[in-house]
């Protein structure tokens, strides 16, 4: 059972034994002694009984107490310090006394008194995150003219932070360690301003002339300081943008190449010709242009990250290693690139005409043949005479690899100049040299067949087996007499070089019920044949009450 009498300090109403009382008693009179000869003693005690005050209450209700015992006592002395060792620190060197004595210090958000322009809020944020207050002050002022709330912002804050009134708060809001050697060094730094203030009455009392030269010449430079930090930002908001688009090119090329090299094939790239990269070492072509355009957008990531991060680095062997094998990709694609240009090189024509039997009636139809060509290899391989006679293969074969090959067919239908009706087909096609050229244009395969008024016409054309595309073309000219009828089927508008829909829709007919189209040959060309109980009936609608007058031939 331990006596426990009542104290006061500085308003605040404690608890404690009569032992802690005696210890905690000796050490504010050694305190007070210290600072007796200080101009500002008392208020440097009155700060240390505060601060003491306040570690107290933190103690007792930490530990959810209600008297102080000699242990709270001498905790409290040892963080803040005897004046033994206290007196002993202040005859060591300044070298001792640096700004490292108050790192790690908690700081507290205070309004400060001394660095105010209306009320110190935006002094005491600095002061919290240790930054210049000028930051602070030019954020309020965008939020203002940005959105108008900034005023609405600074009253709600320095309605609820409150002001820095004690020495104790003030050392809180910078952070400093509120011991004895705190309280000290916050003393000399007050004096040490105080001089300053002396030292600059000089200046302050000079004319408003030097005063607005000064005052512009600082606000230049907190204005250059705002502006190069955005610049930097900016400039970091950039390399990020950057860093972005390489990262998507170089996934885009990663997920290419692996699909060129596993399927041959890669969707957005579906313009390439892969039926001639096939024969020209295709595999090479990929990884070379893989190289050629990955090397530069990892250089680019890399150059970014050092410039504007300032992470990682390219060394001189990296960069000439680097160097010599995008220069060896280059070369590699380019020999290839250079290889398939000179395969098309030359270009060489084949004519040949075809003489058409007369049709009853001088009526022909046109029709787009749907059955698969086979070669006499592809027949014995595919053992296609052991399928029934009622069986067809049709050609629906319209994949990338193939669609140029019914591209390159174009058909005309012209007036002939006899009766006789004709088919006209030229060939066309490339090479390294006109004899090679002619060669793949005598090869061209085009079927054709006419039974009876049907002409059907196939919708590609087929060269060697496993032979490289040189660019063949077939020009078919249809030459039929004057006054003879061409029923076409809406099929042939696939490699037909007119329209056909034209005269379905003239005659007002719906394309996807009408399968096909009527022509008539004049001395002019190909004519559509209308329909005139249609158009008749057309006219009549759209003419006045007496319409019926109009005869339509």
């Amino acid at each position: 059972m331990n006596k426990t009498i009542i104290i006061n300090i500085n308003g605040t109403v404690f608890h404690i034994e009569e032992d802690a009382y005696e210890v905690l008693k000796g050490y504010m009179s050694d305190v007070k002694r210290h600072f007796i000869n200080s101009a500002d003693s008392l208020e440097i005690t009155t700060d240390i009984e505060n601060r003491i005050a306040e570690m107290f209450n933190e103690l007792l209700a930490h530990e959810s107490r209600q008297v102080i015992i000699e242990q709270d006592v001498n905790i409290i002395i040892g963080q803040m310090g005897t004046v033994a060792d206290f007196e002993k620190s202040e005859q060591e060197t300044e070298e001792s006394f640096t700004d490292t004595y108050y790192i790690g210090a908690t700081r507290r958000l205070f309004r400060d008194p001394d660095d105010h322009l209306l009320g110190g809020v935006c002094a005491g944020i600095a002061k919290y995150f240790d930054i210049n207050p000028v930051w602070i002050r030019l954020a309020f002022v965008l939020i203002i003219f940005a959105a108008g709330s900034g005023i609405i912002l600074y009253l709600l804050l320095w309605a609820i932070i409150p002001k820095a009134v004690t020495r104790a708060d003030r050392m809180a809001m910078r952070g400093e360690k509120r011991d004895l050697e705190g309280f000290r060094r916050n003393f000399e730094q007050e004096v040490a301003g105080v001089r300053d203030n002396f030292s600059n009455f000089k200046h302050e009392a000079r004319p408003f002339i030097y005063k607005a030269r000064d005052f512009t010449g600082d606000f230049a430079h907190h204005l250059g300081n705002f502006f190069g930090g955005a610049a930097k930002f900016l400039l970091k908001f950039i390399g990020v943008l950057i860093l972005m688009t390489c990262f998507g090119f170089l996934v885009f090329f990663v997920v290419a190449f692996v699909a060129l090299l596993s399927v041959g094939y890669f969707t957005p790239f579906h313009e390439l010709p892969y039926e001639i990269l096939k024969h020209h070492h295709a595999n090479y072509i990929f990884v070379a242009g893989f190289v050629v355009a990955v090397i530069p957008i990892v250089c680019i990531i890399v150059l970014v990250f050092k410039g504007i991060f300032n992470v990682g680095s390219i060394n001189r062997s990296t960069g000439a290693s680097a160097l010599v094998i995008w220069l060896c990709a280059v070369g590699v694609f380019v020999f290839n690139i250079v290889g398939i240009v000179s395969e098309f090189k030359s270009h060489a024509s084949v004519v040949e005409t075809v003489a058409l039997k007369p049709v009853k009636n001088n009526t022909y139809y046109l029709k787009l043949n749907d059955l698969k060509y086979f070669t006499a290899q592809d027949s014995a391989r595919l053992d296609i005479k052991s399928l029934s006679p009622n069986i067809k293969v049709a050609d629906d074969d319209d994949n990338d690899f193939q669609s140029f090959k019914h591209r390159n067919i174009r058909l005309d239908i012209e007036t002939s100049d006899s009766d006789q009706p004709a088919l006209v087909e030229s060939y066309h096609a490339r090479g390294p040299f006109y004899e090679a050229a002619l060669a793949n244009a005598r090869d061209i395969k085009y079927g054709f067949a006419q039974q009876d008024t049907v002409l059907r016409f196939d919708q590609r054309y087929y060269g060697k087996t496993d032979e490289l595309w040189h660019d063949e073309e077939i020009d078919l000219t249809l030459k039929l007499p004057k006054n003879a009828k061409v029923v076409i089927d809406q099929n042939i508008g696939r490699i037909a070089n007119f329209n056909i829909n034209e005269c379905i829709e003239t005659n007002k007919m719906d394309p996807n019920k009408v399968s096909s189209a009527t022509f008539v040959m004049t001395g002019n060309g190909m004519q559509c044949k209308v329909d005139t109980l249609v158009v008749d009936t057309i006219i009549r609608k759209h003419l006045p009450v007496d319409s019926s007058k109009i005869k339509v031939k």
